[in-house]
C-alpha cells in the first residue's frame, strides 16, 4: 500500500497532471492496483489519466481490468468482476448479516483496532440453493474481484506439474489480494482417494496449508453438494470463519426468490401473488423456482390466443406443477445433509424458520404416511 501510495503520488505531483481524489478514494484507488507491480502501475495509473485527463474514483474499473489481464496468465483462475448485489440474492438472511458485519474488516480501522482478516466460509447443502450466487455476492458487497478456481485445470499429465499448477494458481490469487478466491464444488477436485499415485493428496495438502499459512488479504468462499467426499480436515476451525448449510428455501425465503426474479425480468411485483406463489414453491429450491419463472415467460409469449402477452401468477403456477422438485427426486441425499446440519456441524444460512421446516421433513422421513 506505502509504495503504490507514492507512486501514485509522485505521478499526482507532475505537472499538469490532474488527479481529483479525496483522501477516501485516493485509498480506494491505491487499494485496487494491490498486485500490480510498480512499472504495471504507473502504466495503469497514466493510461487512467490519459483516457479522460483526469485520475479519479472512476478509474477503479479500468486498474481492475488491468488486474484481470494477470488472471489470464493461469488456465486454473477465472476471473469475475463484482456485479452481483445483496439483493440479488434472496433470503439467507443469517449469511447476509454475517457478511455485512465484516464488510469493513480488510480496511486499515480494521487492522488498527486488531481485528484478523476474514479467512472464509464453506457453503454446504442442496444444489441450487444459491452457493455460487451467493461466492458472487460476497465480492459485489465487499467490493472485492471475483476469481474462481477450476480445481480440475490444476491436474497435469507430468511429474509435479500439478503441485507447480496448484502453487501458481495461490500465489496470483495472494498477487491481485485483496479478493474472494471461489472454489466451487470442491469435493470433486478434493475428494479422499483416487487411483493418481497421490497427486489429488498432495494438491489438497497444498491447498489445505495455504489456506491455514495465508497472510494476504484472500477471502475464500468453497462451495460443496456432497459433504461425504470431503476430507474431515478442511472443514475444521481455523481453515473458514464459518460453515454454512444451505437448506430448502422456508415460506419467506420463496417470496423474496420470486420477487428477485419478477424484479430482474422488469414486471411489477403488484401484478402476482407472490403469498400464492411461495405456498405452492414449498419444497423447490431458488434454481427451480427461477425456471418455472422462465417456463412462465414461454407460456405468455408463445401462447396461441394471445401472442406475447404478459406472464400472469397462473402460468407460473402451471410452470411449476410441471416439474418435479429436488426435494421429490432426491430426498434420501437431502435427508442425509439435513441429518448433518441437526448434528450442529454447520450453521444455518437461513431465517429460525429454516429449524422448524428441518423439523417437519425429519418427521416425514420417519413416517411416509404423512407426506402428502
Amino acid at each position: 500500500m506505502e509504495e503504490l501510495a507514492a507512486i501514485l503520488e509522485k505521478l499526482s505531483s507532475t505537472p499538469g497532471v490532474r488527479v481529483d481524489l479525496t483522501e477516501q478514494g485516493r485509498d480506494k484507488v491505491v487499494r485496487s492496483a494491490l498486485g500490480l507491480s510498480s512499472n504495471q502501475a504507473q502504466r495503469v495509473f497514466a493510461k487512467a489519466i490519459v483516457s479522460d485527463g483526469v485520475l479519479d474514483e472512476r478509474d477503479i474499473g479500468l486498474i481492475t481490468a488491468e488486474k484481470k489481464q494477470i488472471i489470464r496468465e493461469s488456465g486454473a483462475l477465472e476471473f469475475f468482476a463484482p456485479t452481483e448485489t445483496i439483493g440479488d440474492v434472496g433470503g439467507l438472511e443469517v449469511l447476509k448479516e454475517w457478511l455485512r458485519m465484516r464488510e469493513q474488516a480488510f480496511n486499515r480501522e480494521a487492522r488498527d483496532y486488531g481485528l484478523p482478516q476474514p479467512k472464509g466460509i464453506a457453503l454446504i447443502g442442496i444444489p441450487g440453493t444459491g452457493k455460487s450466487l451467493t461466492a458472487k455476492m460476497v465480492s459485489g458487497l465487499w467490493r472485492m474481484p471475483l476469481i474462481r478456481l477450476d480445481v480440475g485445470a490444476l491436474f497435469g499429465g507430468l511429474v509435479g506439474q500439478s503441485e507447480e499448477n496448484t502453487r501458481r494458481a495461490l500465489n496470483l490469487a495472494e498477487t491481485v489480494s485483496p479478493c474472494v478466491l471461489w472454489i466451487d464444488e470442491i469435493e470433486k477436485g478434493l475428494s479422499a482417494g483416487g487411483l493418481d499415485g497421490g497427486t489429488s493428496m498432495r494438491v489438497f495438502q497444498s491447498i489445505l496449508t495455504w489456506m491455514q499459512e495465508k497472510t494476504k488479504p484472500v477471502f475464500i468462499v468453497a462451495t460443496a453438494n456432497n459433504i461425504s467426499m470431503l476430507p474431515p480436515e478442511l472443514l475444521r476451525r481455523g481453515r473458514f470463519d464459518e460453515i454454512f448449510f444451505l437448506d430448502l428455501p422456508t415460506t419467506r425465503e420463496r417470496r423474496e426468490i420470486f420477487e428477485v426474479h419478477i424484479r430482474k425480468r422488469k414486471r411489477p411485483l403488484q401484478n402476482y401473488d407472490l403469498d400464492r406463489l411461495a405456498a405452492a414453491a414449498e419444497g423447490y429450491v431458488g434454481a427451480e423456482i427461477e425456471q418455472a419463472v422462465i417456463d412462465a415467460m414461454y407460456l405468455a409469449f408463445s401462447d396461441k390466443e394471445t401472442p406475447g402477452r404478459d406472464f400472469t401468477t397462473e402460468d407460473i403456477l402451471f410452470a411449476l406443477s410441471r416439474q418435479v422438485p429436488m426435494s421429490r427426486s432426491q430426498r434420501e441425499a437431502i435427508a442425509a445433509l439435513r441429518q448433518w446440519l441437526s448434528e450442529g456441524r454447520a450453521q444455518s444460512a437461513s431465517f429460525t424458520e429454516a429449524k422448524q421446516a428441518e423439523q417437519q421433513f425429519v418427521q416425514i422421513e420417519i413416517n411416509p404416511s404423512k407426506t402428502e
